[in-house]
């Protein structure tokens, strides 16, 4: 039988997600929220942008500065791939298959979307 709620799950991410951008970027998010749809998660961090990346952003011309940004982050994920993965499955209970990102230097929001082998499973919520 499943052990954990959907809500569970989702939190269990928020909080894994939020310790490696601390550990990564010497920063938490100032929100983040998960989103578990049958086989997607989708991670949604919001204030992520470090106070150099800012800095960047604001002196360089647009398109460069967000693409410096986006390739470092996308970069640092791919980096730390394996232990995103190895998160996800121990929460899960399920692989994940691919990983998407993407950075926003406008609104500092980064979106986190795994691909799961199969829809995790989970109990329904008590309603109160």
């Amino acid at each position: 039988a499943c052990m954990q709620t959907q809500g569970e799950i989702e939190a269990a991410v928020c909080k894994g997600m939020s310790q490696f951008e601390q550990e990564y970027m010497g920063r938490g998010p100032k929100d983040i929220r998960a989103h578990l749809m049958a086989d997607l998660l989708v991670v949604r961090l919001q204030g992520v942008l470090t106070a150099a990346e800012q800095h960047l952003v604001k002196t360089l011309p647009v398109e460069k500065g967000r693409d410096l940004l986006k390739q470092v982050r996308t970069q640092l994920i791919e980096v730390a791939r394996p232990k995103l993965d190895a998160m996800v499955e121990d929460i899960t209970g399920t692989k994940p298959l691919s990983l998407h990102h993407d950075i926003s230097t406008l609104t500092g929001e980064e979106i986190v979307v795994f691909t799961l082998a199969e829809a995790p499973c989970y109990r329904e919520a008590k309603k109160k």
